[in-house]
């Protein structure tokens, strides 16, 4: 498969990825025990007292699920020269045990810097999704592509 270069991108462009991920209960305390150890994301019962009513997964490791989806899905299959940062990252449902995630794209920017003849910038917001088509994480973030 040949890959996607910054030619291949434009703005209002939209991608949905075809990969999937599934959460489990394990992976959410495993990861939160050695990152972001916080009772709703420890035990069930201690975060049922929490805002979040129940076991969820830390922000960080959505993130860490969403680009998981974002590789198999984009950056593997584009001759990526890696991203600028994130310019926002908004967590707007809890990721639960058992919830399935899906990401889809939206090309907000291209860019062709008239100082670098070899790659091209492109803005994406990713939107993850869960099994209830409920938008739980939102990202905006730039990335290097090579040109042709």
């Amino acid at each position: 498969m040949p890959l996607l270069h910054f030619e291949d991108f434009s703005a209002g462009q939209k991608l949905a990825l075809d990969g999937r991920y599934t959460v489990t209960a394990e992976e959410i305390v495993a990861f939160a025990r050695q990152f972001d150890p916080q009772p709703h994301h420890l035990d069930d019962e201690a975060a049922k007292k929490t805002v979040l009513g129940g076991l969820a997964a830390s922000g960080w490791h959505v993130c860490a699920m969403a680009m998981r989806l974002i590789v198999d899905g984009l950056v593997g299959k584009a001759a990526s020269q890696g991203a600028a940062g994130v310019e926002e990252c908004r967590w707007l449902k809890p990721v639960r045990p058992g919830d399935v995630l899906r990401l889809e794209l939206e090309v907000l920017e291209t860019r062709a810097p008239s100082s670098r003849s070899d790659i091209g910038f492109v803005k994406i917001r990713w939107d993850l999704f869960n099994q209830r088509e409920q938008v739980a994480m939102m990202i905006s973030a730039p990335m290097f592509l090579r040109r042709t």
